[in-house]
């Protein structure tokens, strides 16, 4: 299954991505220098929010694809040739001006920074918008892998990159380096490990470029459509870029250890959407450019299966992370510098943002869907509306918030959360509704997702009875046993009510010994 190869690079990349904040966690704790690196990261991710996977995904795959369908595989080569080449030059020309510019923006978006901070910063940006100059052009190959049915490949080489910062942090730590010293070996690590998962794609990619030669496609018709299609997902996607600088400008204005708080909180939120909302999504968007050719019954099945699948997992992650938040943080990131104070904090973080999850998760799949369907105005419009009512929201809620303590961290940071989670209910809501007029008939697994919230509140349950029972543990002990069981009841009780996905309801019937049903889908729905 397409999805489950997506997830499992998926999963390879974001595992070894919480090593990587484990081991910050470890040296830096959520101190100012902590504020610092998220920030660092921040700011020059910019480039490859506007460039990279999303932007693509909406506007040259579905191009690519149809004319691969159509058999017009040399035009399909020069029109990815011309978006290698229009991607090039336009990253480049933005990371080189984020270079030259790195004191502006370390002045203006940390603006609430102390002045030794801004200065931290610049070195770092410095470093670091190269580096997404390169990640755009891995998203170019990611687009190229994904259309050829390489899924695998193309989502575990960011493993590579997390890789590069763990062995680089772990080497500079042991050498003795300390504070913004280690932190610039850090981001030499971020930009090797950049270059590292470029050229891990490119053996893969190699059978796929055939009379791919870089140029800007002046002459081409169909480069026309990409870009024509480009210009309102970037539009979107700025609202996605803007969205992470106005965090850190908010988080900034609050007391120190606001930024790196959502720094470790969002990875874990983001877990799940990525795992599910956006494998699926991902696996998802070839086929229903392909049957957007067909008929429009067949997108809304696709998009009805999609989005059932996504919920299935999406419920009990947000049970999961707004109940057991803090023991989750303690498993992940309690170490070193980072306390069992610093974790109750982040978890309550955590469980602000995952009330949104559902809703940003199937986002992701509606609005891969109006890509397909050849509109990607709709979610540019839509995008921005959130945006506005994130900001709106977090900035009213996180200065009263911040003045409340735990583990000596303000809860402003939770207020930003709060606003997010507003905001992606308002987009899945517009979506939803847009969409549906869009597609007569379209429903949102209307019978599994009732099935999945009762299963949800029996792990839950579950999992609360469990963490009562247990004696004094070591937070990686206690959040393992109290997991666990929460995991196994969601799954079984899913299965029993009939609300699991083929490919889970399989995997079931495997784990129990069975060999599954005889169609294959075991005796969950796909809706």
């Amino acid at each position: 299954m397409a999805a489950s190869r997506v997830a499992a690079g998926i999963f390879v990349s974001r595992l070894l991505g919480l090593v990587r904040t484990r081991v910050f966690a470890h040296y830096f704790g959520t101190g100012e220098l902590a504020d610092v690196w998220n920030a660092a990261l921040r700011i020059p991710n910019v480039v490859q929010n506007l460039l990279g996977e999303g932007s693509l995904s909406a506007s040259f795959i579905p191009v690519y694809v149809r004319l691969l369908e159509e058999g017009r595989e040399r035009e399909a080569g020069r029109v990815a040739g011309a978006v290698l080449g229009l991607l090039a030059l336009t990253a480049g020309l933005l990371a080189a001006a984020g270079v030259w510019a790195a004191p502006l923006l370390a002045d203006s978006i940390a603006a609430g920074f102390s002045a030794e901070a801004r200065a931290a910063l610049v070195p770092l940006l410095r470093l670091l918008f190269p580096m997404t100059g390169v990640l755009v052009i891995s998203a170019w190959a990611l687009g190229i892998l994904n259309s050829h049915r390489s899924f695998f490949v193309a989502y575990v080489a960011p493993a590579l990159w997390n890789l590069s910062m763990i062995v680089t942090l772990l080497a500079a730590g042991a050498r003795g380096l300390m504070e913004l010293d280690l932190l610039v070996a850090l981001a030499w690590g971020a930009l090797a490990g950049g270059a590292l998962q470029l050229f891990f794609q490119l053996p893969f990619l190699a059978p796929h470029l055939r009379g791919v030669v870089p140029s800007l496609g002046r002459r081409l018709a169909a480069v026309g459509l990409v870009v024509r299609n480009f210009v309102p997902v970037v539009a979107a996607r700025g609202a996605a870029t803007l969205s992470g600088l106005l965090d850190v400008w908010l988080g900034s204005l609050l007391a120190a250890g606001a930024v790196a708080a959502m720094g470790y909180a969002q990875p874990i939120y983001l877990l799940p959407i990525s795992l599910f909302g956006m494998s699926v999504a991902a696996a998802a968007l070839p086929d229903l450019s392909r049957d957007s050719t067909a008929g429009r019954d067949r997108v809304r099945e696709r998009a009805e299966h999609a989005v059932g699948t996504v919920l299935f997992w999406l419920v009990p992650s947000t049970a999961g992370y707004m109940v057991f938040g803090p023991e989750i943080m303690g498993i992940l990131y309690q170490t070193g510098e980072f306390t069992g104070g610093d974790a109750r904090a982040v978890g309550i973080i955590l469980a602000a943002y995952a009330v949104g999850l559902p809703a940003t998760g199937t986002s992701r799949v509606l609005s891969s869907t109006f890509y397909a369907l050849g509109d990607t105005r709709t979610p540019a419009r839509i995008a921005y509306a959130r945006i506005a009512v994130s900001v709106a929201v977090g900035a009213s809620v996180m200065f009263p918030l911040d003045r409340l303590s735990v583990g000596g961290l303000g809860m402003g940071a939770a207020g930003i959360a709060a606003g997010a989670t507003v905001g992606a209910w308002l987009e899945f809501l517009l979506l939803r509704r847009s969409l549906m007029w869009r597609l007569r008939g379209l429903s949102f697994g209307r019978g599994s997702v009732p099935a999945c919230v009762l299963a949800a509140a029996l792990a839950t349950g579950a999992g609360l009875v469990t963490a009562t029972l247990l004696p004094p543990l070591h937070p990686v002990l206690a959040g393992g046993a109290t997991l666990l069981p929460f995991g196994v009841v969601y799954l079984l009780a899913a299965h029993r009510l009939g609300a699991t996905p083929a490919g889970a309801a399989a995997l079931l019937q495997r784990l129990r010994g069975g060999g599954g049903d005889e169609d294959g889908k075991g005796k969950g729905t796909d809706r």
